[in-house]
């Protein structure tokens, strides 16, 4: 009553017609009878979209569309994108059916394209806003919706969206980029559905390609593996059909907001709202790297990430041009060693395991056949280049066949098989080959054990005299096409490698900040000549990193191998290793929560990357925070791959019996047993996650593992926060849910780890449900024979 006696009589009126006004007509509903207006919105019933006017950016223009209530700026639908409102007096209304918007002067800028004899047998036509963000103009009576702005798509697909064909009425549904952040008419790409042969979307620039998923398979893209990843939050749905061919997806039960954005920039972005940090993670993108840029090694090249020349020829095929290949111009492709033979008796298939198949627009597609019938099919056939399967669920079934140029092929890890057609001499040429050193190795035997005793002896009159005991190491890097550098420029760069120079010192030897001739940075690892067991990790490290290419991992540029000197040339890294920021009293104030959790999530999708993107998965045994670089942008990228190891898909786990890596950061199981795997890595990277939360070491006089176990067993999890970030009360959920991640990637036990995916998918989302976890252990590595495992059975250390 109090309350009420200070408002005045007109107040309480206007309080109670309003209520009203929501009682008979709801927040996302509009009926003939109202109109919107600046500051005035539709809220979809269950509080997920929200319609009205906005001015995207710094822009003074004015548009109608949809957004998500928890994140305003991610706009999902623009009414009118190419006719901006200068004026903020402009209404949204329902008229006979038909959507309209008019400026201050009462022109119409916008309007729904409705049939007109539809929109005249209407009975009281509403226009209301769903929970799915579509927008329809329905019969209130009949509930029949007779336009809908799914139909209408912008630069956002939302799940039940549609990108494909209406082939009954010629109408097309694809995205659009904005022309920039402030401008949403339609800017230079889209993101379209190429029905011809089997369904793939494809994303342009103008006229030109930029990018391909790849062609269905039966259950997704062949060319985005990571949509497996993702089957347990999303069903991706191709339908295909007489009237209409179309890709769609839905969310499952309990998964977050969701959306598939095409931006100004020409990427295609997969974005997961995290409800806990409030903000989009990116799940996915592309084009993600240079192999993912359609026909990037011309007609019958393949493209491989994981190699410094990423293109080479097919088996059967040689460059046209050796002088354009040679600069990195790889579009003119390749052409046939030998021509194919009608005959169908002179011809053959190889294999080439997990790639993206050629563009298949055209090819010929059969479902109703084998595997077995598409080869005899493609043998016969004089025109028919490759063939592969349809359909790889149930082992496969169906049938393409390619007639025409074989362009935009690159190897994926777990895509599919493509088989090639070749003239058999080119097929058997490699085993002929073999056979024919062999004959000549046991005719000449003799003098070949001669001549490699006189080439053994050469070389080790050269270590002796030259001292170049890395000439074998220089064989192997030319082989490899690693770009070599001079001595003499990298002097030069580094100020004949000045102390003033300097950026930092490892065990192996010194990085310095070097400037090549064309300005580009760089940075110099010259290991020390003393130091013998740094000859191998220097292979190693060459070896491994220069066959992988990830945001999220340093980038290699070449080497430098004169007589005894030995260093790598990487990217420069401006903000030098997280270690820098977040041991340190002052610079870790640098770091608050928000770019904290953005170097989590980069170091993991580095890491899972390592594991199971690239096609040479990898362990890396070190990770820590000195082997994080930052960029210019703060983007965290693993280096320090000397100690790295391959291992096959069909490995669980390695032993070795040198046991190397930094104390704080091993599993149990590798420094006690020499027993390590991808979670031995998730071991180290939960160690890290717990250090970049706290600023605190996992070494020395604290036990960070006890410390965080300590918090986490009071329920205070977000305590364990670094004082730079503890205020921001905010996060604190995002912060105890960190934490928690962190112990679980730190059990004792391996199999109770998470795998990589996971952690990121439990650090992507706030809404995943996560296991409790075991007390974890650490261990230390006292001297090579000795290692020390403490149980956390008290709370501190």
């Amino acid at each position: 009553m109090k309350m009420l006696s200070t408002m005045t009589c007109k107040q309480f009126t206007t309080v109670i017609l309003f209520a009203l006004f929501q009682i008979c007509f709801p927040l996302d509903t509009l009926d003939e009878t109202k109109n919107l207006t600046s500051g005035q919105t539709l809220v979809s019933s269950g509080g997920i979209f929200e319609l009205g006017f906005f001015k995207p950016g710094m822009s003074t223009n004015w548009f109608v569309g949809i957004w998500f209530v928890v994140s305003p700026d991610a706009i999902v639908w623009v009414a009118n994108p190419d006719h901006p409102l200068n004026h903020s007096s402009s209404t949204l209304g329902i008229s006979k059916g038909v959507i309209i918007l008019v400026d201050h002067s009462q022109k119409t800028v916008w309007s729904s394209s409705v049939n007109s004899s539809i929109a005249n047998n209407m009975n009281n036509p509403i226009m209301q806003l769903l929970d799915s963000g579509n927008l329809v103009i329905k019969d209130s009576n009949r509930g029949d919706i007779i336009w809908q702005s799914f139909d209408y798509p912008s630069n956002t697909l939302l799940p039940g969206m549609k990108i494909g064909k209406n082939l009954a009425k010629g109408f097309e549904w694809f995205l659009s980029s904005w022309k920039s952040g402030m401008d949403p008419s339609k800017g230079n790409y889209y993101y379209k559905m190429d029905t011809m042969g089997v369904p793939q979307n494809v994303l342009w620039n103008g006229a030109q390609i930029r990018f391909r998923t790849g062609p269905w398979d039966g259950l997704r893209f062949s060319g985005i593996p990571e949509m497996k990843t993702y089957e347990n939050m999303f069903s991706f749905i191709l339908v295909s059909e007489v009237n209409e061919v179309y890709y769609s997806f839905e969310a499952k039960q309990g998964t977050p907001l969701s959306r598939l954005v095409l931006n100004e920039t020409g990427v295609v972005q997969r974005m997961v709202w995290d409800q806990t940090s409030r903000t989009w993670n990116e799940f996915w993108y592309g084009p993600k790297d240079p192999c993912d840029y359609y026909g990037k090694c011309g007609p019958f090249g393949i493209c491989n990430i994981n190699e410094v020349t990423l293109c080479s020829s097919l088996q059967g095929f040689y460059p046209k041009s050796y002088e354009e290949w040679s600069m990195r111009n790889f579009s003119g492709g390749c052409k046939r060693k030998t021509p194919l033979s009608c005959h169908d008796n002179d011809n053959g298939f190889y294999l080439i395991k997990g790639v993206k198949v050629p563009d298949p627009h055209p090819a010929t597609v059969d479902a109703g056949i084998s595997i077995e019938d598409c080869r005899n099919r493609c043998l016969m056939n004089c025109s028919c280049l490759a063939y592969s399967v349809l359909d790889i669920r149930g082992g496969g079934s169906g049938c393409i066949t390619w007639s025409n140029d074989l362009l935009d092929i690159r190897y994926i890890s777990g895509a599919q098989d493509l088989y090639i057609k070749a003239a058999n001499i080119d097929i058997a040429g490699a085993g002929n080959n073999r056979r024919r050193i062999v004959l000549i190795g046991t005719i000449a035997s003799a003098t070949i054990a001669l001549l490699l005793i006189i080439l053994l002896a050469g070389i080790m009159y050269w270590r002796k005299v030259l001292k170049e005991g890395n000439l074998d190491q220089s064989c192997s890097l030319k082989n490899t096409e690693i770009p070599l550098f001079d001595l003499v420029t990298v002097a030069a760069s580094t100020g004949n490698f000045s102390p003033a120079n300097e950026l930092g010192q490892g065990a192996f030897g010194i990085v310095y900040k070097g400037q090549l001739p064309n300005g580009e940075e760089i940075a110099v690892k010259r290991l020390s000549k003393n130091v013998s067991q740094g000859q191998n990790e220097f292979m190693n490290e060459v070896m491994l990193i220069a066959k992988l290419q990830h945001r999220n991992l340093v980038r290699l540029l070449g080497c430098c191998i004169h007589a005894s000197e030995r260093m790598l040339i990487y990217e420069y890294m401006s903000n030098k290793s997280l270690d820098f920021f977040i041991f340190h009293e002052e610079r870790c104030k640098l770091l608050n929560w928000r770019s904290r959790s953005e170097i989590i999530i980069g170091i993991a999708r580095g890491l899972l990357y390592l594991h199971q993107d690239s096609r040479f998965n990898i362990i890396h045994r070190d990770l820590k925070a000195a082997n994080i670089l930052l960029d210019g942008e703060m983007t965290p990228k693993i280096s320090d791959f000397g100690t790295a190891r391959l291992f096959r898909r069909e490995e669980n786990e390695m032993a070795t019996e040198i046991v190397v890596g930094t104390r704080g950061y091993m599993s149990p199981e590798y420094a006690m047993e020499g027993i390590m795997s991808v979670k031995s890595d998730v071991y180290s990277f939960g160690v890290l996650l717990l250090e970049i939360i706290s600023g605190k070491r996992n070494y020395g006089n604290q036990n960070l593992l006890a410390y965080a176990w300590k918090f986490w067993e009071e329920g205070k999890a977000e305590d364990l926060a670094d004082e730079a970030i503890i205020d921001c009360s905010s996060v604190q959920s995002e912060l105890a849910r960190c934490v928690h991640v962190g112990l679980l990637c730190v059990q004792e036990c391996a199999d109770d780890r998470p795998t990589t995916s996971t952690v990121l998918l439990m650090l992507s989302s706030g809404s995943a449900t996560l296991p409790e976890p075991k007390k974890p252990v650490l261990c230390t590595r006292i001297t090579s024979q000795l290692t020390l495992c403490e149980h956390l059975f008290h709370s501190t250390s």
